[in-house]
């Protein structure tokens, strides 16, 4: 095992329903289950309180292009709330690296491509100087990450709805270890926020 030379961790972000499914069987690419948690105050404070001490988003090419397509039109709009405005500010000023084979180049400022496994890219971005990376709901990026034991704090929202099938974050055989919860808030809603780190 290589030392951690930074003080920089690994820090992934993902919702999920109740059932434990990160997105609904028949349309992967259909969040419309998540906009009315998504924005409420314990979602929204949540993401700040992760994006805050990050320096770095590590995205897979289809959240890029989600994220990236959306978000920087949120700076500016009207009636935006400020930290929804305060994480688009964020997402366009951070180094952004982003994990694909398709991909030549980014289209995006501040952004690099990189065709490497998530592991191999997080131990180089780990030997590097800097803030927290995050991992904004790229599930590919998390699973793998995961697998490699490579997450330092896993941080969920769990969303009162259930999806009834669809794909799982938690995979069967992953690398057993004990994780310390260190944050927790539900909102009103029925939303829980939970921050998780790894015990090494």
């Amino acid at each position: 095992m290589t030392e951690q030379t930074t003080g920089r961790r690994i820090v992934t972000n993902m919702s999920l329903s109740l059932d434990g499914h990160y997105a609904a069987p028949e349309n992967p690419l259909d969040m419309r289950w998540v906009m009315p948690y998504a924005q409420s105050d314990v979602a929204r404070d949540h993401l700040t309180s992760l994006w805050e001490p990050a320096t770095t988003a590590l995205l897979g090419r289809v959240n890029a292009e989600g994220f990236l397509g959306f978000w920087p039109t949120v700076i500016g709009m009207e009636g935006a709330d400020p930290r929804d405005e305060g994480f688009a500010k964020w997402l366009v000023d951070a180094d952004k690296v982003v994990l694909s084979s398709t991909l030549g180049e980014a289209p995006w400022e501040r952004s690099t491509v990189v065709d490497k496994p998530a592991a191999e890219v997080a131990d180089d971005l780990k030997a590097t100087e800097g803030g927290d990376i995050l991992v904004l709901s790229s599930a590919s990026v998390i699973k793998a990450l995961l697998a490699a034991d490579k997450v330092d704090r896993l941080a969920l929202n769990v969303f009162p709805v259930f999806l009834g099938g669809g794909p799982r974050l938690f995979d069967d055989g992953l690398p057993a270890g004990r994780w310390e919860l260190v944050s927790q808030r539900a909102g009103e809603d029925g939303t829980l926020a939970l921050v998780y780190d790894r015990v090494r």
